[in-house]
């Protein structure tokens, strides 16, 4: 039985001009379930993770919010909050659509640090926005009072930014392992996992970062062994030339083709870069493995080989 780590991305949390109830969030992952107990009946062992990043930042923006009122949680806890929230919807859906199915399978989500180093570049270089819009004086006034990193975004207002290092170790895997090995559907480094950096003592603390929810799959992939990481996102393969008249969709590629668009500046920074720079570094870990970058909808096609970007070492 082939193992897959399956990484959703926000399209299969969040449908587009929907409003983002939690009504209308578990509806989307029942769709999503359906996808994925199909992939699971067709006898493939998946593991599943996710994306967080609206949900995570409404979770800030209500935090902000209500200030006033009661203390705002720092952002290693919302993080932890939204994990919680899309993994219950996650195995609340899954549980419905496997009994539906007559899969008998139970489902659970780990709530998952992620080591990152305390050294990485990425903190002396916060770039990844979170939360909601602030006036200048605004974002000057946090970074004051709260010592927050600020920037003014794209000409919409100031954000609070973050930085997003590197993920080097995830810290439930044991647990991870003993769940998959007993058949349980595990849902795990959910939007990249909570950021922790190890302290002068070896102990664990949260700190305020976002970790690539692509990059930490891949990590999870490389670090149960699995045999394809399957990265699902809104487009049914990757383009290069993207949204120009000579725009071309890949089918099967090497990493080393992939490195070669890499260079050539192909892929945006914001969106499809980390997905193919996850792939090319799980292809490359360990002969034999590949990638499958497409869509939900095509998920069970592209295992099958009917569609998809399939990058291989």
């Amino acid at each position: 039985m082939q193992r897959l780590v399956i990484a959703l991305g926000g399209n299969a949390l969040q449908e587009a001009g929907v409003p983002a109830t939690a009504e209308a969030q578990l509806s989307m992952v029942r769709k999503t379930a359906g996808y994925i107990a199909d992939i699971i009946k067709n006898g493939f062992e998946v593991v599943m993770a996710h994306g967080n990043g609206p949900q995570v930042g409404r979770i800030v923006l209500q935090n902000e919010s209500s200030s006033n009122i009661t203390p705002s949680m720092p952002f290693d806890v919302c993080g932890a909050m939204s994990q919680g929230m899309i993994g219950y919807h996650i195995q609340q859906a899954m549980g419905k659509v496997l009994g539906e199915k007559g899969i008998n399978k139970p489902v659970a989500t780990v709530v998952t640090q992620v080591v990152v180093d305390k050294n990485d570049p990425a903190f002396k270089n916060p770039t990844k926005p979170i939360g909601p819009f602030y006036s200048r004086e605004e974002a000057l006034k946090l970074k004051d009072e709260r010592g927050y990193d600020v920037r003014e975004d794209a000409g919409r207002g100031w954000r609070r930014v973050v930085a997003s290092p590197v993920p080097v170790e995830i810290v439930e895997l044991d647990a991870v392992k003993i769940l998959v090995e007993n058949g349980v559907l595990v849902v795990t480094v959910g939007g990249g996992g909570i950021p922790v950096v190890r302290n002068e003592k070896g102990d664990l603390e949260g700190t305020a970062a976002v970790i690539d929810k692509d990059l930490a799959s891949e990590r999870l992939a490389e670090d149960i062994d699995a045999d394809v990481l399957v990265i699902l996102t809104a487009v049914e393969k990757v383009y290069i030339n993207f949204g120009r008249p000579d725009q071309r969709a890949l089918d099967t590629i090497t990493a080393a083709r992939v490195e070669k668009y890499m260079e050539e500046g192909h892929f945006a920074a914001g969106s499809m870069l980390p997905k193919v720079k996850a792939a090319v570094q799980f292809v490359k870990s360990k002969p034999g493995r590949k990638v499958i970058i497409s869509s939900l909808e095509k998920a069970v096609d592209a295992l099958e080989g009917k569609t998809g970007t399939i990058i291989t070492g």
